[in-house]
């Protein structure tokens, strides 16, 4: 959301050497290993910010459980920031060596290569139909399911609440024209960052993807097809430039190379203003001391007529084979004690029906009641494109040059379309 953020430290793979040394060596005595004897390997994106809290620590204690249950089946994992880890899994494909098992931000172009297990070859049926319709839906190519929701997020607008009082704001922005004039507020009084506008290269393709829904249009046209350059975002990245950028709103580091993690941990300084957050942002802002505030984000003339859903995705590649072995550790991912630990961990959004039930039910995770709220309505990107790795790798290396000092927003737009267009056409 990609989701969000959550996405920094990067670590090796977690195999547990001692164990797999006295199977190898048992094995050596005893002749052949059987054929109930599988190691499945999965690579999996970073959520944590610190070692405390880190995916490694999740996945040994979740793999710890299962292997308990399971004695035949070893589970190694590898852990990598968001900024490494889908390229890690491209060039273990490319290299002939997929993993078993990959948690990551695109699965369309390998489920176009056929190198994935449909979805329904692997969970049992319950599991299956507990997924969220809409991120269920998502995770379809050509209405054939290969995408495993993994995490979900929705975004709102988070302000500091002392910065506003202070800069002598009482009202939080319900339009565009708002949130330009209370950041010509914060300017004014010194704030550092009124809005921080993260473009760089981490995840500009939400950020991006965001602005142009609460502009009143997106990546897509109704039927289906890319549409960068239509009047309607070019209008809103216009917007963007000459009223947020131009006028020193957005800060000191220019947006091209503002990521998303440093927007943040800037916010949790008491530096920012406002931005565009996910759930995970509370709790970094709550033990920094920060008193924030959170409310839907602004439209053009109202409140935004859709919102960013970002979903992370589970896969399973058919290369080694071990279909029911895989099904059967999803199966256990999957399950609702499972999916809650990992979204309370983490703050994000359960991608189940009865997590989400129980987590909205639950007074602990009230916070979470707005992000919550968001999503049935919520619209994510077209991650069911073959075509969407290669644009939204465009999106993220592009998109901050339309409001760089010397940007051209519809050449910019114009250009990605082309890109677009010529990577949808390859896709048939």
């Amino acid at each position: 959301m990609h989701l969000p953020a959550h996405r920094r430290r990067t670590t090796g793979w977690l195999a547990v050497v001692t164990a797999l040394g006295v199977t190898a060596a048992v094995a050596g005595c005893a002749g052949p290993a059987t054929a109930q004897e599988v190691t499945l390997r999965l690579v999996a994106a970073e959520y944590g910010d610190s070692a405390a809290n880190s995916s490694k620590k999740y996945w040994d204690a979740l793999v710890k459980k299962y292997e308990a249950d399971h004695p035949g089946v070893q589970v190694q994992v590898s852990v990598y920031s968001w900024n490494d880890v889908d390229r890690k899994v491209k060039e273990m494909v490319a290299a002939g060596k997929a993993p078993d098992l990959a948690q990551i931000g695109a699965y369309a172009d390998y489920a176009a290569r056929n190198q994935l297990y449909e979805t329904g070859r692997l969970l049992s049926i319950p599991v299956q139909a507990d997924f969220l319709p809409q991120l269920s839906e998502a995770g379809k190519v050509r209405r054939i399911a290969y995408g495993m929701p993994f995490a979900a997020s929705t975004r709102v607008l988070f302000y500091n609440k002392k910065l506003f009082a202070d800069a002598g704001i009482s009202d939080t922005p319900e339009t565009w024209n708002d949130l330009a004039e209370d950041a010509a507020a914060l300017k004014a009084n010194g704030v550092k960052t009124p809005f921080a506008l993260p473009l760089g290269p981490e995840e500009a393709q939400a950020e991006t993807m965001q602005w142009l829904l609460s502009g009143g249009a997106g990546y897509t046209a109704d039927a289906g097809s890319y549409k960068f350059d239509s009047d309607t975002n070019i209008e809103t990245f216009t917007w963007l430039k000459d009223e947020l950028v131009d006028k020193g709103l957005t800060g000191p580091t220019e947006p091209a190379k503002l990521n998303r993690a440093d927007a943040f941990t800037a916010f949790t300084r008491g530096e920012v203003g406002m931005l565009n957050g996910h759930p995970t942002l509370m709790k970094a802002a709550t033990e920094q001391g920060v008193e924030f505030g959170m409310v839907p984000l602004p439209g053009r003339d109202g409140p935004a007529h859709a919102n960013l859903a970002v979903a992370d995705w589970m896969m399973a590649f058919k290369q080694n084979g071990n279909r029911q072995e895989i099904g059967e550790f999803l199966d256990f991912v999957y399950s609702e004690k499972n999916v809650l630990d990992f979204s309370r961990q983490y703050d994000l959004l359960p991608v189940t029906t009865s997590a989400s039930e129980t987590m909205s039910a639950s007074e602990s995770d009230a916070d979470l009641t707005p992000f919550l709220d968001e999503l049935p309505q919520a619209e994510l990107p077209p991650v069911g494109k073959k075509s969407w790795a290669e644009v939204s790798a465009a999106v993220k290396e592009r998109i901050g040059k339309a409001v760089s000092e010397n940007g051209d927003p519809k050449a910019v737009l114009a250009g990605l379309q082309q890109l677009a267009v010529a990577a949808e056409t390859a896709d048939r």
